[in-house]
């Protein structure tokens, strides 16, 4: 069951390892790598978190707003870029175990797509990301984006 604190694991500083298609809809386009830094801190004592990722690689900062709604037991995920300082539409789901799936609508390209989050192997020092698009209702998807959170060595 999903609660106010699944993001828990996810305050503080980490350094991330992205992996990125260059074609978000294309299953064969290339990868491209590279590093990034993210801080997140908590919010409505843990029912809300933000985070900002500094992507010097793509010139841009990335945030997300972690929202949590009580009522439905389901978290709301709303993601910005600095270049555009767009709010893209929210992704939702929840958490089961370990696991959390969030899924949403946007456009890519000028095409309707169908958006899933999947948080996984989470524990205190380490995080997985991915996000995948789909063009056809969620019958297929394209894993176009993902992020490997790992703690910064102590100093």
């Amino acid at each position: 069951m999903s609660s106010p604190h699944d993001f828990d694991f996810l305050h503080g500083a980490w350094q991330v390892r992205h992996r990125r298609r260059t074609d978000f809809l294309d299953p064969a386009s290339d990868w491209e790598e590279f590093r990034s830094t993210s801080r997140c801190r908590a919010l409505f004592d843990g029912a809300a978190n933000i985070d900002e990722v500094d992507l010097p690689h793509l010139g841009a900062r990335g945030l997300t707003l972690r929202l949590f709604d009580p009522e439905s037991g389901q978290w709301s995920l709303h993601w910005a870029a600095s270049r555009t300082g767009t709010l893209f539409p929210p992704v939702t789901g929840r958490f089961e175990g370990d696991r959390g799936e969030f899924h949403g609508d946007d456009t890519h390209d000028g095409k309707d797509v169908r958006v899933r989050f999947v948080w996984s192997g989470v524990c205190p020092a380490a995080a997985h990301w991915e996000q995948a698009f789909s063009v056809d209702g969620g019958t297929t998807w394209v894993t176009n984006w993902t992020m490997d959170f790992s703690r910064p060595p102590a100093s």
